[in-house]
């Protein structure tokens, strides 16, 4: 009885069961090593400055990376070269980024903007040309809430692409108020109303102290420039109450607050 096939079956059963179960190995050998690769990351990170975001997605890539790597070894177990698959993997992944470069763009900001923190949730920041209250900032969009309550949703890649002014970064802020007054004031007398003014705001913080700038002597008044610091918080009630100390100060004093006015001469055989 010929039993070379018999043999022939199990010379190949015997030589891709090993392979079999070396690739069934590599593969929870590579799955293992991932968590391993995901934790570490998680953990080492998590003590770092980084974002939880940037944390979860670098951690968990690192882990898709390992995978990929276990599944093309355990694939050259089975004789499947994976050269050509490689290249069709990174020709695919060519296309997919030039078909979505927007959102590549936006998701490499907003990269940028949880690595480098030019402002956190809870900042009144301008970006973008918009102002507002930092509600979230994703991987792809910042969202932010302005002072009347509308919800904006700007692309990262416009907000790192244009000028971020955090005002809240500091904790104290400076309020300024213009006045203009009477030329037949005296410059000294209206300087000491004025600070006696800004001194007595409530809800200024006292150093630095206040200021009083003499900015210019205008067309129609001598323009002054009134300056106290504040918290952020307290910014629209301080600069409200500043403006109102002012001019009861200066009508307590008598001096005016001129307004533009133009001289108008005529020809007398004209007229």
């Amino acid at each position: 009885m010929d039993t070379s096939w018999l043999e022939s079956i199990l010379d190949l059963v015997t030589a891709y069961a090993l392979n079999v179960i070396g690739g069934i190995f590599l593969l929870i050998g590579g799955w293992i090593v991932s968590k391993w690769v995901r934790r570490g990351m998680r953990k080492g990170l998590g003590k770092t400055d980084v974002d939880p975001t940037l944390v979860k997605f670098f951690s968990n890539a690192a882990g898709w990376l390992v995978m990929i790597f276990a599944v093309l070894a355990s694939l050259e177990l089975f004789g499947i070269k994976t050269t050509s698959f490689i290249a069709v993997l990174g020709a695919a992944g060519l296309a997919v980024g030039l078909a979505f470069q927007g959102t590549l763009s936006n998701f490499a900001a907003g990269v940028l903007l949880l690595l480098f923190r030019p402002f956190k949730v809870g900042d009144v920041v301008t970006a973008a040309g918009r102002t507002g209250l930092v509600h979230e900032i994703d991987l792809f969009v910042t969202k932010l809430d302005t002072l009347d309550n509308r919800r904006l949703v700007i692309p990262n890649s416009k907000v790192v692409g244009d000028t971020i002014e955090n005002i809240t970064h500091h904790p104290v802020r400076r309020v300024d108020v213009k006045v203009g007054t009477d030329y037949g004031a005296k410059l000294k007398w209206v300087r000491s109303v004025l600070e006696r003014a800004a001194s007595g705001v409530e809800g200024r913080v006292e150093e630095p102290s206040p200021q009083v700038f003499l900015a210019e002597l205008g067309a129609s008044s001598i323009d002054w420039e009134v300056r106290v610091w504040c918290r952020p918080d307290d910014y629209f009630d301080v600069r409200e109450a500043l403006t109102e100390a002012v001019k009861e100060a200066l009508d307590v004093a008598g001096i005016g607050i001129p307004y533009p006015q133009m001289d108008v001469h005529l020809d007398g055989s004209q007229a």
